[in-house]
C-alpha cells in the first residue's frame, strides 16, 4: 500500500503534513512538497479572496502535487470550485461524511483525501470514491473527529477497506513513523511536530510551550475553545484557562471562569476570547499562554526547530533506520 500512496501523490516519503489552520501556510506546505513529501494547505476558514491568494502563492512556491483541506461541515462548495478551476491535486475532507463533495471532486479532476474515526466511517468513504483514507487518532492535536486510539484505529481502518490509509495522531518521530507503517499505513499525517519549524506560523511563546511540554500536557475537550467553531471536540495545551475551568467544575458553556473576556488581539487588531478557537499567529499580543495552544500527544517528542523539509526528511530517515534495526527481532 505504501507503494500505492507513493505513486498515487507522486511523493519520495510517506510524509503528509497536518493541514493545522492558522499554522500550515504556503510556506509550511511547499517547503514539506519539495522534500519530497506531500503538504495539505488549511484554506477552509478562509474568504474567497485568501484563499485563492494562499493557494496561488503555494503553486508559485514548489511544482510538487499538494492537497487543500476542506470542511464538509461548513458551506464548501465554492472553495471547492476553486480548487478545480486552479488545478489543485487533491482536496482533503474533513469533518462529517459527504459523498456529493467526494463526488464534485472527482468529477472535477480532484483526487481525494478523507479523514476518519472509524472504520464504519471508513468503508463510507471508499464506496463514496475516496482515494486516500486518513485515519485519525484520538491522540491529534487540534480538531479531533473521533475517539479511538492510532494504535487501535490503524489496524481497523486497513482491514475495511482496499485503498491506502494515512495514521494520524501522536506521530512526531521516526519511531512513530515506523509503528504506523507496521500496523498496515501507507503513510502519516504529521502535525505536531511540525509546529517547531520557523515555517510554522505561530506566535514563538506558543512554539516555545510546544517545545517544552512533556506527554501527560494535553488534553481532550468536547467544548472548551468553543468560541467560534461550537461542537468540534480538540486537544490543546493544558494552561491557566483549563486548570481555572477544571477548578470551577468544569462548568458547561455558559458558566465557565471569565467567559466573554478578552485576553488578547490578533495580529490585525481583532479581540481574542477566553474558550476561543483561536490559533495564535506571529504579532499576537495579550495572555497568549491562555489562548487555544492545539498539541497532540506527541508533543514530548518535538524538542527542537527545524526547517520542515529537515523534519520530512528527519522521520523518513529515522523510520528506515528503526525498521532495519528491529527487521530481526522476531
Amino acid at each position: 500500500m505504501t507503494s500505492d500512496l507513493y505513486a498515487l501523490l507522486s511523493i519520495e516519503s510517506p510524509i503528509l503534513s497536518a493541514p493545522m489552520a492558522g499554522a500550515a501556510g504556503p510556506e509550511l506546505v511547499a517547503s514539506v512538497c519539495n522534500a519530497g513529501a506531500y503538504g495539505v494547505l488549511p484554506l477552509w476558514h478562509k474568504p474567497p479572496d485568501d484563499f485563492v491568494a494562499d493557494l496561488i502563492r503555494t503553486q508559485s512556491l514548489t511544482n510538487r502535487n499538494f492537497a487543500v483541506n476542506l470542511n464538509v461541515s461548513n458551506p464548501y462548495q465554492e472553495q471547492l470550485q476553486l480548487c478545480i478551476d486552479h488545478k489543485v491535486h487533491a482536496v482533503s475532507l474533513f469533518w462529517g461524511l459527504d459523498s456529493d463533495a467526494v463526488k464534485k471532486a472527482k468529477a472535477g479532476g480532484l483526487k481525494v483525501l478523507y479523514s476518519v474515526g472509524t472504520a464504519q466511517e471508513a468503508k463510507f468513504a471508499e464506496k463514496a470514491g475516496a482515494d486516500v483514507i486518513i485515519a485519525q487518532g484520538w491522540e491529534a492535536g487540534g480538531h479531533v473527529w473521533g475517539r479511538v486510539s492510532t494504535l487501535a484505529l490503524i489496524p481497523a481502518v486497513v482491514d475495511a477497506v482496499e485503498i491506502p490509509v494515512v495514521a494520524a495522531g501522536g506521530i512526531s518521530d521516526g519511531r512513530a513513523v515506523a509503528a504506523a507503517l507496521m500496523l498496515g499505513a501507507a503513510g502519516v499525517w504529521v502535525g505536531t511536530r511540525f509546529l517547531a519549524s520557523p515555517e510554522a506560523t505561530i506566535d514563538e511563546s506558543y512554539r516555545r510551550k510546544i517545545l517544552g511540554a512533556s506527554e501527560d500536557q494535553t488534553e481532550w475537550y468536547h467544548e472548551l475553545y468553543d468560541v467560534s467553531w461550537p461542537d468540534a471536540p480538540h486537544r490543546a495545551l493544558k494552561n491557566t484557562t483549563s486548570h481555572d475551568w477544571h477548578a470551577a467544575g468544569a462548568q458547561r458553556p455558559g458558566h465557565r471562569p471569565n467567559e466573554g473576556e478578552v485576553i488578547g488581539h490578533r495580529p490585525n487588531g481583532e479581540s481574542v476570547e477566553r474558550y476561543q478557537s483561536y490559533t495564535p499567529l506571529p504579532g499576537t499580543t495579550g495572555d497568549v499562554g491562555a489562548m487555544s495552544l492545539w498539541s497532540g500527544q506527541g508533543v514530548s517528542q518535538v524538542n527542537r526547530i527545524l526547517n520542515a523539509a529537515d523534519i520530512v526528511k528527519e522521520l523518513h530517515k529515522e523510520a528506515r533506520s528503526v525498521m532495519q534495526n528491529h527487521s530481526a527481532l522476531l
